[in-house]
């Protein structure tokens, strides 16, 4: 295998709250490769914006990295302290396209001015060049009339649109990694459909590496070539999508996949997991998603466990592959996903 083009190790980040200290990413790790997509999946909470934004300095002013690495083009930028740091890295060598495009925009200014902004501050463009490579970006992301919107605003764009311009802004300095922090959530199906498959064409003319963050299983499924499911702060499975979809074997990744509705039975009530995710005020001492796993071993509540390896690509945090552990079955639900998938590649 390649290279990877990002190498996160055991990072933890650490928020300070009213006096207390929040632990939001407990020594979470992984690599990118190029050219590939990596969705991360979890619940609201899990931490799956804060790992992120921790690659392009974007914590909050009371957020930090406590610990671990982020080696990007032969530096540890967790250790990065200033703002000239991160404008090296941060818009021109990863990028973000942000959840709500009404937000990330600035409605006092002209879509044209903040697509150009990346081109001046990161290309080095000025005047009429920066003005003509604003608008074939425009028209590169799919917005008719580039040369008349340049001049519009952004309460002159539907929603759709809007999400074109953000994606346009991410775009335009031709980053290593775009980081998708859920691009589709608050659009309706079919333009969910149409900002999908631009941010793919766009991965495949410019060879980037794609990061979804979504809690939709559905939209990793079309997207995704690798998987990471977080819980509490960690990264407790990866694998490829086949695997993470079709041999799960972590409990969280059964609960979150059996928590799909188009996975329930007609007549009977869809499954929900049960009880809340911990407080990260507190030490967790062992497996984060014991109390809310009917499967659980003791050995969850006190001793956290370490990766196990399923195969060379993908890897688990649960006890439940140590070879001392009990047999245990995975869920109804994922039995039958495995099934529909063995019948469907079978010789």
């Amino acid at each position: 295998m390649t290279e990877p083009i990002l190498s996160v190790r055991d990072l933890v980040v650490k928020f300070s709250l009213r006096g207390q200290i929040l632990t939001a990413i407990r020594e979470a790790s992984l690599d990118l490769y190029p050219a590939e997509t990596v969705a991360i999946v979890g619940e609201s909470g899990s931490g799956k914006s804060v790992f992120t934004k921790t690659w392009i300095g974007m914590l909050d002013a009371n957020g930090w990295a406590d610990s671990g690495s982020i080696l990007f083009e032969g530096r540890d930028i967790a250790k990065f302290t200033t703002e000239r740091e991160w404008l090296t890295i941060r818009g021109k060598k990863i990028a973000m396209v942000f959840q709500d495009p009404m937000t990330a925009l600035n409605p006092l200014r002209t879509v044209g001015m903040q697509i150009q902004e990346a081109l001046e501050l990161h290309q080095g463009m000025r005047g009429e060049q920066a003005k003509a490579r604003t608008i074939e970006i425009l028209a590169e992301v799919g917005i008719d009339m580039p040369d008349v919107r340049y001049h519009q605003y952004p309460h002159e764009f539907s929603g759709g649109m809007r999400q074109r311009v953000v994606i346009a802004i991410a775009v335009a300095c031709n980053p290593r990694i775009l980081i998708c922090d859920e691009p589709t959530t608050a659009l309706d199906v079919t333009i969910q459909a149409q900002i999908l498959e631009l941010i793919r064409s766009l991965q495949k003319k410019m060879g980037v590496t794609l990061v979804y963050i979504t809690h939709d299983l559905g939209v990793v499924a079309n997207v995704a070539d690798r998987v990471a499911v977080m819980y509490a702060g960690e990264i407790i499975e990866y694998g490829t999508v086949e695997e993470i979809f079709y041999d799960p074997r972590h409990p969280y990744t059964w609960a979150l996949l059996s928590s799909l509705p188009q996975l329930g039975i007609k007549g009977q009530p869809l499954y929900s997991i049960a009880g809340t995710p911990p407080n990260l005020f507190t030490d967790i001492p062992g497996d984060a998603f014991a109390p809310r796993n009917p499967k659980a071993l003791k050995l969850d509540f006190v001793k956290r466990p370490p990766f196990f390896q399923v195969s060379p690509t993908h890897y688990a945090k649960t006890w439940l592959l140590d070879p001392r552990a009990p047999k245990v079955e995975p869920p109804e639900t994922i039995k039958a996903l495995r099934a529909k998938h063995d019948e469907r590649y079978a010789l």
